[in-house]
């Protein structure tokens, strides 16, 4: 049998000769059942090119140069290390081959088979087992239906219910190349359970709580380290890794995955994919780059968040007070049905479940637009309950007619969620407002409500409608609908960036910068906005905001809703 360990035959020039060596009796029968054999009884010991051979009785055949061995056969090749032990044999000097049967043991160097029939092939150097066998290198344990042994590269191939133990690692599978000097195995297509009677499934490593499967893996017996190929995966309890190549290493815990890589975090119901993802699970830290997109399922909406990179990083890991941080840059988008956001680079620490947006951030959620310097969004489990914008704030609402804005600047604003709904805002720091009170008769515009104070606060209600508003003192004018002057419908910080907002999961992967000149300037605002009215700047005497009603208390506005008036109405205090 020729295998791809087989080296060509070399004949060299020496005594081909099995020379009996010694027997405590001999006997020849030319009329008996073997008429070409010596029978030799009793310490028989046999020799032929550096090899001795010894048992308790055999039939020597001298004219064809062979051997049939029986009882206690012990075979040495001490040149090369090796011993054969086993009940009987059939060993064929002119081919240097020698079949083995019953208990057969082969001891070479350290490495130990065992199996009940082995053809050994001294010119080739390999050993073929067919009925069962199990090798010992070590610590590790292999065995399978039938397979060879090469004594001169120390190679074995184990085919058909192949099982490798190391004191940490279980391997299955239906074909096995295993390298004793390296200790090195190279794991090959599927593997059939119930000896060939099953269903054929995935190659399976066993590795404590890893359960890793494949059809082309290579795997360290002494470091653990596994290098897996042709789309494998990696399950750890609730969490798995798939990818086209996986780099494993169980003492350093590094794992690297390339191509088409998918990772699963059952507990905590979300999912990675990227092309490149490097993880330490024994640090807690990694990166995902190309394509890379999180999607948190723990919801019923689906949140999904693309970046350039992807970056994690965990403190105090393994102990009660571990948090971790979520590094995503650059160019960020967010999408879920009810909330959608875009900026340079974000930061999420599960220690206060804050997500904090860097660089021209925009916070989409249902007609309403949050942008200013930086935003950061803190979380209840997976649903968000305050809302910080630090910075040239601005708050924008696209009224039902998708005509008209309600819109907001100041230097700070935070808002406040319940269920996921916006409840309350906060605006501080050179407050300018817009806001078209609407008529609840019939729903219709009553005019222009322009405001500038220096805290605002409002309230809406469950349905998204603004309920009211209190300020502690304010400065403003109402326009009817037919009297707003030209360019005063939008406060001159406006900016609609509907344009670049991601619209489906798949537009995360769809980078649109803002246009040239709409980003936001790291400048101090003025000091005095209401300088920038102009011709329609309000009288001193106007300081109480245009939303007051009657019965109002001091520093107290209620909703921004007043009676129809066809003539230009300003605030009174």
């Amino acid at each position: 049998m020729l295998t791809a360990f087989a080296a060509p035959r070399k004949r060299k020039a020496v005594d081909d000769r099995v020379y009996l060596v010694h027997a405590d009796e001999l006997k020849f029968d030319m009329y008996g059942p073997n008429p070409d054999a010596q029978i030799v009884k009793g310490h028989v010991h046999f020799r032929h090119r550096g090899a001795t051979l010894t048992c308790d009785s055999a039939y020597f055949y001298q004219t064809t140069n062979s051997v049939r061995a029986m009882g206690h056969v012990h075979f040495r090749q001490p040149q090369d290390n090796i011993t054969l032990t086993c009940q009987r044999a059939w060993y064929d000097g002119e081919e240097q081959l020698m079949e083995a049967r019953n208990n057969v043991v082969l001891h070479h160097a350290r490495q130990t088979l065992y199996t009940d029939s082995l053809n050994y092939d001294r010119l080739y150097n390999n050993a073929y087992f067919f009925r069962g066998g199990r090798l010992i290198d070590g610590s590790s344990k292999l065995s399978s239906d039938w397979g060879e042994y090469n004594t001169q590269t120390k190679q074995a191939v184990f085919y058909y219910d192949v099982q490798l133990h190391t004191p940490k690692t279980r391997v299955s599978t239906d074909t096995l190349y295993y390298d004793t000097r390296t200790s090195r195995a190279h794991v090959v297509g599927q593997y059939t359970p119930n000896k060939g009677q099953g269903t054929p499934r995935a190659s399976r490593i066993v590795n404590g709580q890893n359960v890793i499967t494949t059809t082309d893996a290579y795997f360290n017996t002494k470091t653990d380290k596994a290098d897996l190929y042709g789309r494998s995966t990696v399950v750890n309890k609730e969490k798995t890794i798939t990818a086209d190549t996986l780099f494993y290493n169980s003492k350093t815990g590094r794992n690297y995955g390339r191509g088409n890589v998918v990772y699963v975090d059952k507990r905590n119901k979300n999912k990675l994919t990227a092309h490149l993802v490097v993880y330490n699970e024994k640090t807690g830290r990694g990166f995902a780059t190309g394509r890379a997109l999180v999607m948190d399922y723990s919801r019923p909406d689906t949140l999904w968040m693309h970046g350039d990179t992807m970056r994690v990083e965990t403190f105090h890991i393994n102990t009660d007070s571990a948090y971790r941080k979520v590094h995503c840059y650059p160019r960020v988008r967010i999408f879920r049905n009810d909330a959608q956001a875009v900026c340079d680079s974000l930061v999420f620490n599960s220690k206060d479940s804050c997500m904090t947006m860097y660089r021209d951030p925009i916070l989409w959620n249902g007609q309403r637009q949050l942008l200013g310097e930086k935003i950061l969004t803190f979380m209840n489990d997976t649903t968000i309950r305050e809302a910080h914008v630090l910075g040239q704030a601005l708050s924008i609402e696209l009224m039902q007619d998708s005509i008209h804005y309600n819109q907001v600047s100041s230097t700070n604003m935070f808002a406040y969620f319940l269920g996921g709904k916006i409840r309350r805002s906060d605006a501080v720091g050179n407050v300018r407002a817009i806001f078209y009170p609407v008529d609840d008769k019939d729903s219709t515009l009553i005019g222009l409500n322009y405001i500038e104070t220096d805290t605002m606060r409002s309230f809406v209600n469950d349905q998204r409608k603004l309920e009211r508003i209190w300020m502690p003192k304010a400065q403003g004018t109402l326009y009817p609908m037919t009297q707003i002057p030209p360019g005063k419908d939008k406060l001159d910080v406006f900016a609609w960036f509907d344009d670049i907002r991601p619209k489906t999961k798949d537009d995360v992967f769809i980078w649109k910068p803002k246009a040239s000149g709409t980003e936001l300037k790291h400048i101090k605002r003025h000091a005095a906005p209401i300088q920038q009215i102009g011709n329609h700047a309000v009288s001193k005497k106007a300081e109480a905001p245009a939303t007051a009603v009657a019965g109002a208390k001091s520093h107290q506005t209620p909703s921004p809703k007043t009676s129809r008036s066809p003539r230009k109405r300003t605030a009174r205090k």
